[in-house]
């Protein structure tokens, strides 16, 4: 059995999760060993998600010398005041996308829209397959801040193509800044056929997944 074998009272830990400000409800799923699958919890949209699982992890560990990954702590957010939410403009979509190889340099040119409005950005650099990618997600993530007007701004922490036993995936992390800090948040997409278009997908579903807990 692994660090997480001592058992606790699964509606003690939620009961003392609840007791972090936020978390309105939580949910523990144990494995066969009484380890920690899963844990849902329920938040308020005051703090950031990484903020409210850096609480859970420090709780379970002061209180019950409990560790936990935090990819297994799962933080749906909700609007718990008396104001009324005012929702973003909705998901970032790919309008148009222009790849050329001069010589040795290579250029993106990419087109997202929102709403009706749309930006354009280029990223140029060498020729070489990475950098090829790493300037997809340039352009992707630059046209993006743009259409965000300064309320945030993207920038590209990590890329790469993973092989799985059914094919490749895209995998990207991206830096969410702005007045009230910065956030990571990864996003994935199948390889089908060419990995600058999944490379562009999954720096959009990055973006999104931000977007998506404003």
């Amino acid at each position: 059995m692994g660090p997480q074998s001592q058992v606790v009272d699964r509606e003690e830990i939620e009961r003392r999760l609840c007791e972090i400000p936020e978390i309105e409800a939580t949910r523990v799923v144990y494995g066969k060993e009484h380890e920690i699958l899963e844990l849902h919890v329920l938040a308020s949209g005051q703090r950031a998600p990484r903020q409210i699982v850096r609480d859970i992890e420090s709780l379970l560990m002061a209180r019950y010398s409990l560790p936990i990954d935090h990819k297994k702590i799962s933080i749906a957010q909700i609007n718990s005041g008396s104001k009324p939410v005012v929702q973003d403009s909705g998901r970032l979509k790919v309008n148009d996308i222009a790849f050329r190889i001069r010589g040795d340099e290579t250029t993106f040119e990419i087109s997202l829209e929102q709403n009706g409005r749309e930006e354009t950005s280029t990223a140029r650099g060498s020729s070489s397959k990475n950098e090829r990618l790493r300037l997809a997600a340039l352009a992707t993530l630059d046209a993006a801040s743009k259409l965000k007007q300064s309320q945030l701004t993207f920038a590209l922490e990590h890329l790469s193509i993973v092989s799985t036993g059914q094919g490749s995936v895209a995998l990207v992390l991206v830096s969410a800044i702005s007045r009230a800090g910065e956030e990571v948040f990864s996003g994935s997409a199948v390889v089908k056929g060419n990995e600058d278009d999944a490379i562009i997908k999954a720096s959009l579903s990055a973006i999104n997944r931000k977007l998506a807990i404003n």
